[in-house]
């Protein structure tokens, strides 16, 4: 989704940049915000085993959805002329996806956190192996489905996704007996009861399920008001967990909570500027970048594999770095990767806008510069991502962890809201100066790249500083 979607709402649907932007902003921040409910029904009622599949099922509809593109929109003066019906559909696949990622996202790696004992050394590890197997199917998705829908038609590559994901669907329904029961419900006799018209509380779960697509389906077209939802959620949720923790929590419970919920806030900086490859750097890539290799023009939606492929090329070096640093008491700590990793996302910046110096003739940069953000922007995702995951797990109490694993993913939505902000920032066809002018566009483009990227710099200098405190507080846990 991440390869195309920018490009289906420029060039199908023929959205302005602002416009599209909103839309992308809107749609990932659902996405980050529905895992809170998600990651809280399973914890109380569904499990996560139960809660993915269902996830699962939803991704699959969204997703064939999506395929359903209809008649390419046309320019007429000043205004452009959308099909409604094809533009309705494609709404609901997006809130099918949202809905289904809501059951799905989160309870997925509480699972993989279910396979550890709280101090067992291999989760950190583990987690990065995991990691590694989502991005392994993220770069040949990235690459066929972007080669596809930009090459032969939009359906085809949307079309490929949703088989990938009922694959997905059928591997993990064969697979769920290898987790021994770890993914059941916690209360199996309270789903079968009887709440509502003779439905089960099961039933009335996937209900609001189907419900709430509808919900986002009408969300996703206001993209104003799910700003605005955001925000009060955000500031809701930090209160509870404030709240939580100093009324529900022992002295060393809370201490680690606020430490988990402090690194989860740290980490809304780093996402903002990460999740640019979808917005900005994906519309960069297109118009700034030479694309030409070999005598070959690649589509710059294939760019977007980049970071899945260093990810699953990178993360068994990083595992295998982490657990050997273990072994020795070097290993850094939570506080001190989620800052390496900050650091790294902000340099990924500073280099692009180096590399700009070399750019050729017609203004276009050489297409090294952008491997190379994507790199470092990968070495700092792998410094904090799966960490991330690991530490919420490893900090949070058991009987709310699903939740604060919703917390985590709910951080991303804040982040990629944040980050739609940041891509209007770059300009694009909203400006019409900049538009009409690619050296200026890429120019300006370059200068807020830069602001960000040294903003990062800065912040990762505090977290490093405030290192010392957050480890006392966390009490043992590394």
């Amino acid at each position: 989704m991440r390869a195309l979607l920018i490009f289906y709402l420029t060039q199908h649907f023929l959205f302005s940049d602002e416009k599209a932007y909103l839309i992308y902003g809107a749609y990932t921040a659902l996405i980050y915000i529905a895992p809170v409910i998600g990651g809280v029904l399973a914890d109380r009622y569904l499990g996560p085993g139960k809660a993915v599949t269902f996830g699962a099922i939803l991704l699959v509809l969204g997703h064939c959805g999506m395929a359903i593109e209809g008649p390419v929109s046309v320019r007429e003066g000043a205004e452009v002329i959308q099909n409604p019906f094809f533009l309705q559909v494609f709404y609901l696949s997006l809130a099918l996806i949202v809905t289904g990622v809501g059951f799905l996202k989160a309870n997925i790696s509480t699972i993989v956190g279910s396979l550890y004992e709280q101090q067992d050394p291999r989760r950190d590890s583990g987690f990065t192996i995991f990691y590694m197997g989502i991005n392994l199917g993220s770069f040949f998705a990235a690459l066929l489905c972007g080669w596809l829908g930009q090459t032969y038609g939009w359906g085809y590559g949307f079309g490929l996704a949703g088989i990938g994901m009922l694959f997905g669907l059928l591997v993990f329904i064969k697979g769920k007996p290898l987790l021994e029961g770890r993914a059941d419900s916690p209360c199996p006799a309270r789903l079968k009861e009887k709440i509502f018209a003779g439905m089960s509380r099961e039933t009335l779960i996937y209900l609001s399920g189907v419900i709430g697509v509808f919900v986002v389906w009408l969300l996703i077209q206001n993209q104003a008001l799910v700003g605005q939802i955001l925000m009060g959620t955000e500031a809701l949720v930090l209160l509870f967990l404030l709240v939580y923790a100093f009324t529900q929590c022992e002295p060393v419970d809370r201490d680690r909570m606020l430490v988990c919920t402090t690194l989860i806030v740290f980490s809304v900086l780093f996402w903002s500027l990460f999740e640019q490859a979808g917005f900005s750097l994906n519309i960069f890539a297109d118009r700034s970048i030479h694309r030409n290799v070999l005598g070959i023009e690649i589509p710059a939606s294939m760019f977007q594999s980049l970071n899945a492929f260093f990810i699953f090329t990178l993360a068994p070096l990083f595992s295998i770095l982490w657990t050997w640093l273990a072994r020795r008491g070097w290993e850094p700590s939570s506080p001190t990767k989620f800052g390496l990793g900050i650091l790294q996302v902000g340099f990924g910046f500073l280099v692009l806008v180096f590399g700009s110096e070399f750019s050729d003739g017609s203004g276009r940069i050489g297409v090294i510069w952008l491997v190379l953000i994507y790199f470092l922007h990968t070495t700092g995702e792998l410094c904090l991502s799966p960490v991330g995951l690991s530490m919420v797990t490893k900090l949070s109490l058991k009987r709310i962890v699903g939740m604060m694993m919703g917390v985590w993913f709910l951080a991303f939505a804040a982040a990629n809201y944040i980050s739609g902000q940041i891509a209007i920032m770059t300009g694009g066809s909203g400006n019409a100066r900049l538009a009409a002018d690619q050296q200026s566009m890429t120019t300006h483009v370059l200068a807020v790249y830069e602001n960000v990227g040294w903003l990062a710099v800065g912040v990762a200098v505090v977290l490093f500083l405030i290192t010392p405190l957050l480890k006392k507080r966390m009490h043992g846990v590394h």
